[in-house]
């Protein structure tokens, strides 16, 4: 059967559903604008650099920790109770938010990067799931499945904050994202794959997983093709989590969106992106994710020039509704294309490479947005270099010998 179990697959999409409200309103929309303007003030650029700073510490936490935590989690039998730990450690930091003050620039600096690492952390851990709900023909599109769901989750979580945002509730609106991530990822808790019984002690597991971790990498920088795919993955995925963390802060100063116009135009984005998803889903197994990898980052290379060009906040609408299309597609199409590369038994040291790559990119992206941004005085030439970014990691992918359909058409 193609998809092993229909409950499991369900209790996944929604942990993506629940996450993606802290992806939404604490990463991307509300507390980006209302840290770096409310807490720390932006006049002279110092939210900005706080933010950067914050988002690049948490991802090179997780960096140099995911390797090692997915070989912990592989010998020591405990994938599930580590998703739960990083979970736990995330919502319960992001209802400490409630209690941040203006002017408490390092404890919300503090707050924001365990947060970041909570949730960041325990995608290696999720990711790694998906092999084992779905055999490969499905893979593309239960991966897609997911990020569609995840979007639902940031449309509903977006609207819930509206009438707390406009009434200037923002601490609320914090507790409201900490309820929503509980609630919803319990299910993943209950019915995801169980945790090994006879799994190995903990200091055991680590010794066991550091080395085992270290022969993946030597296994993986071994294979031509696999190298090529996450140097290109680290490229690409620099610019987009860049324009995930940085997209609100240039919209709210470069454009002079408003708090609500921003909850509007992520909204429009959710929506694209959620389309996008799930119009693309079949196309991953049957064209290859390697095609539409290629095709979402020509459309992104494309959406980060003319940003730069933007000056007209109804343009940029149009725009930001564009590059949602691309958004999950990118996303569910890389991760599809590199389970391709995955031995049997080893997907969550493999994801754990996979994550420590994806995130050494966002350790970088927002270091170099900062700096080019106030360099110039101006948002506007950082957010063009990230075109190039989109446009090199283009450039490589089309090196890469594999990323082919999962399922033939004749079939």
């Amino acid at each position: 059967m193609p998809i092993k179990n229909k409950k499991q697959v369900i209790s996944w999409c929604l942990f993506d559903f629940a996450n993606s409200s802290y992806s939404a309103v604490i990463a991307a929309v509300i507390f980006p604008v209302y840290y770096t303007t409310q807490i720390v003030g932006n006049e002279n650029g110092m939210g900005d650099l706080w933010w950067g700073r914050a988002i690049s510490l948490s991802m090179a936490v997780i960096a140099f920790t995911s390797p090692f935590m997915g070989g912990i989690a592989d010998f020591g039998g405990i994938r599930k109770r580590l998703l739960f730990a990083y979970t736990t450690l995330c919502v319960s930091m992001v209802a400490c938010l409630s209690f941040l003050k203006e002017g408490a620039v390092f404890q919300g600096f503090l707050l924001i990067t365990l947060a970041n690492i909570g949730m960041e952390g325990g995608l290696v851990f999720y990711n790694s799931f998906l092999p084992d709900m779905a055999e490969k023909e499905y893979q593309g599109r239960v991966s897609a499945w997911g990020f569609g769901v995840g979007y639902a989750g940031s449309i509903l979580s977006l609207i819930m904050a509206i009438p707390l945002v406009k009434g200037g509730y923002f601490g609320e609106t914090w507790i409201m994202v900490s309820v929503f991530f509980a609630i919803f990822s319990l299910p993943a808790f209950l019915f995801l794959p169980k945790d090994g019984r006879d799994g190995l002690k903990i200091i055991h597991a680590a010794s066991k997983g550091f080395g085992y971790t270290w022969n993946t990498f030597k296994e993986i920088w071994a294979r031509k093709e696999s190298r090529k795919f996450l140097l290109a993955y680290l490229i690409y995925e620099d610019g987009v989590n860049t324009v995930i963390v940085f997209s609100s802060i240039f919209a709210a100063t470069t454009l002079g969106f408003s708090p609500g116009e921003l909850i509007g135009l992520y909204l429009v984005v959710q929506v694209t992106a959620l389309i996008g998803a799930f119009i693309m889903a079949r196309p991953i197994d049957y064209a290859g994710p390697k095609k539409v990898v290629s095709v979402s980052l020509l459309l992104w290379t494309a959406v980060s020039i003319a940003a730069f060009f933007i000056a007209a906040k109804g343009t940029f609408w149009f725009l930001a509704s564009i590059a949602g299309l691309g958004l999950g597609t990118v996303q569910a199409a890389t991760r599809a294309f590199f389970a391709q590369f995955i031995p049997p038994d080893h997907e969550s040291e493999y994801f754990g490479v996979y994550s420590m790559v994806g995130k050494s990119s966002a350790v970088m992206g927002p270091l170099v947005f900062g700096y080019i941004s106030s360099t110039f005085g101006s948002q506007r030439p950082a957010i063009l270099s990230v075109a190039l970014f989109f446009l090199a990691g283009l450039i490589i992918i089309q090196s890469v010998k594999g990323g082919e359909p999962n399922i033939k058409v004749s079939s």
